[in-house]
């Protein structure tokens, strides 16, 4: 029996799915396909790992909120992909399949970038060579993926450029606006386990890609063909540029503009613990540390690059375990913090030493708070924000990110923006911001503004006076972005702002918990829990569809004996900002329930699995009472989290 009779017998007897099937079956026709590639079908075919097949091939991989992420290793290695030389867990070749992050889902995702642009440029009539910045992480294949996917957008005849070897997310972002780019790509998972690799695209403000160029990409992702790919699998270096030593210069110079006030960082000299978890922060975050005064103590064991993660189970700082190095080292060292960042160092997790001498790991919410807090008091302190505030200074947060900064934003009379969750939604949101103030500056003084060249503290003057300026954004996923220079989350320039803060709190003898606390007093106790529900491959891909499909058809009418008395349903169109604007539709959900508790409902966009917010709330007057609250507060956000996560195993099921 050949390969095309065996899954077409596999398909009958339902032991494949009808989209696995027919995906297979086009590789299979592929007459060029190289032999290791065959081989490994051959060998999953042939020993009837109809699982595998139907996770590898059930879909094409395509681009959600941060791209397209997926498995560049797969759970089951075919002799082909292991190799002669690789070890058990770094395989010589990625994983075979449509669903995949391989050679050449990488192609076709490169080619409809490239086809994108090109007609972008065309219908715009500029005459322009597509120009691209490409940038990887330490993962299994990145770097050939980078010059793979630099090969294809040089022979297609535009200009790549790549760095000489591993850099972080937020250089990238800022590397496409230095270049004048059209666009840039990120090889990166960013937190994810391993055996994921990733591809983030950019467009030549900086940022992510959005609407409509999200859609466009995908439409041209969809008329490319496997077929299409295969002349372009060796990788040509010959019209690739790398980029110099002056671009990291540049960034690191950024970085340091992330500190308001450097000289509290100079005189204070806090001790702190850094790690980059085998990643790309030693690259840029140390360096601007050092510029600044100070001297990280670096976990060694974690500042080597290694896909593999080896010392954690995952390279995440949103998970305590990841910190556990850090913070041992820290108890040795009598640091005052510890702060990791991800393998591609866009999200930052801190550690906090409080009064009583013991260490507390913080979640995303609190840093959000605590770095608004500070930065807004701290702007207005030099004069670059008026006293009273003003709605032209503006603060940008996901729905999801806990509603505490909405509450600093109005008590310190400024802005603050709900987007839909992704840093690519604030991206746009900076653009909008830039050219609008070109615009009024142009149309009122006569000026044509070069943003790039023009300080960040001008830029804030100006748009104050003429249009917006941007402050801070934040997300609960432990994602900052203090500044406008880079147009995406960056855990560098936000371990100099947390730096910065531990500084200005240590010259006032003041612990970040106390800090914390008062910011509590101020506004309120907000509480946060996010419940990750996991479902994998197709199946699980299905409960996921099943889950949402029930929201919006059998939305909950009470949970854990609460009524729920509204619900937001962002699948329709109408809601806007506190700009104005009109949010996108998604599948999102948000309820509140009739004790002022809320939750909201969404699908990872990057991970196969459903999320669920509970944000819960109290006001209180003194310490006492706060520390009564947070334990009330606590106990009815867990068992509002465990009657969705029971819930939601349910709607799964359809």
């Amino acid at each position: 029996m050949n390969l095309l009779q065996a899954i077409q017998q596999a398909a009958d007897s339902q032991n494949l799915t009808p989209s696995a099937h027919t995906n297979i079956q086009t590789w299979l026709e592929v007459e060029e396909l190289p032999e290791w590639t065959r081989n490994s079908l051959t060998e999953l075919i042939q020993g009837e790992e109809w699982e595998e097949l139907n996770d590898r091939f059930y879909k094409d991989i395509t681009f959600g909120t941060g791209g397209m992420r997926g498995r560049t290793i797969g759970k089951i290695m075919t002799s082909s992909e292991k190799g002669n030389t690789a070890t058990e867990d770094s395989p010589e070749r990625p994983m075979v399949g449509s669903n995949a992050l391989n050679d050449y889902t990488l192609l076709r995702a490169t080619m409809a970038l490239f086809n994108y642009v090109k007609n972008f440029l065309e219908e715009q009539g500029r005459y322009e060579t597509p120009t691209l910045v490409i940038a990887h992480d330490v993962r299994h294949f990145s770097r050939r993926f980078c010059l793979l996917a630099a090969s294809l957008w040089s022979r297609l005849g535009g200009i790549s450029m790549v760095f000489d070897g591993p850099r972080s997310t937020p250089q990238l972002s800022f590397a496409v606006r230095r270049r004048s780019a059209h666009a840039g790509i990120v090889i990166t998972a960013s937190h994810n386990p391993s055996h994921d690799n990733g591809f983030k695209a950019y467009f030549e403000d900086g940022a992510q890609v959005v609407s409509p160029q999200a859609e466009g990409i995908v439409e041209q992702y969809t008329k490319s063909t496997l077929q299409q790919t295969i002349e372009y699998l060796e990788i040509d270096e010959s019209e690739i540029r790398i980029l110099p030593q002056d671009d990291d210069i540049a960034y690191l110079k950024v970085v340091e503009q992330a500190a308001i006030d450097p000289e509290i960082i100079q005189k204070q000299k806090p001790k702190v613990v850094f790690t980059p978890i085998h990643g790309t922060g030693a690259i840029s975050t140390v360096p601007a540390l050092w510029e600044l005064g100070l001297e990280p103590i670096v976990v060694d064991a974690q500042n080597k690059q290694d896909p593999r993660f080896p010392t954690v189970e995952s390279p995440n700082p949103e998970n305590p375990e990841a910190l556990e190095m850090g913070i041992s080292l820290a108890r040795k060292t009598g640091a005052e913090a510890v702060i990791a960042t991800d393998p591609d160092s866009d999200r930052v997790g801190v550690v906090t030493l409080g009064k009583n001498k013991k260490y507390t790991v913080l979640n995303g919410n609190q840093i959000s708070a605590l770095l608004a807090e500070y930065r807004i008091n701290k702007l207005k302190e030099l004069g670059c924000l008026p006293e009273a505030g003003t709605e032209r200074a503006t603060i940008i947060k996901t729905f999801v990110t806990t509603p505490l900064v909405d509450a600093i934003a109005r008590g310190q009379g400024l802005n603050c923006i709900n987007t839909l969750t992704g840093f690519k939604w604030t991206g746009q949101r900076i653009r909008d911001y830039e050219t609008q103030l070109k615009k009024e500056l142009q149309k009122k003084e006569g000026i044509s503004l070069d943003y790039d060249r023009t300080d960040y503290y001008t830029r804030i003057n100006l748009g104050l006076k003429y249009a917006k300026a941007f402050l801070f954004a934040c997300e609960e996923s432990f994602g900052y972005l203090p500044y406008d220079f880079v147009r995406d989350k960056d855990g560098n320039a936000s371990t100099i702002a947390f730096c910065e803060l531990i500084s200005d709190l240590k010259s006032r003898n003041e612990t970040v918990l106390e800090y914390l606390d008062n910011i509590y007093l101020k506004y309120g106790y907000y509480d946060q829990k996010t419940v990750s529900v996991y479902f994998e491959g197709e199946s699980g891909a299905q409960k996921i569809k099943n889950i949402l499909y029930s929201y919006k058809t059998d939305p909950p009418k009470t949970l854990d004996g609460k009524k729920i008395i509204s619900k937001k349903d962002y699948n329709e169109s109408g809601y806007k900002d506190n700009d104005g604007k009109l949010i996108p539709t998604e599948n999102f959900y948000i309820f509140t329930l009739d004790n002022d508790y809320s939750y909201a409902v969404r699908a990872s966009g990057t991970e196969p699995k459903m999320k669920f917010y509970v944000f819960g709330t109290a006001f209180c007057k003194s310490l006492d009472e706060l520390k009564n609250e947070k334990q009330n507060v606590t106990e009815n956000i867990n068992k509002i989290a465990n009657a969705i996560k029971e819930d939601s195993i349910l709607r799964s099921e359809g």
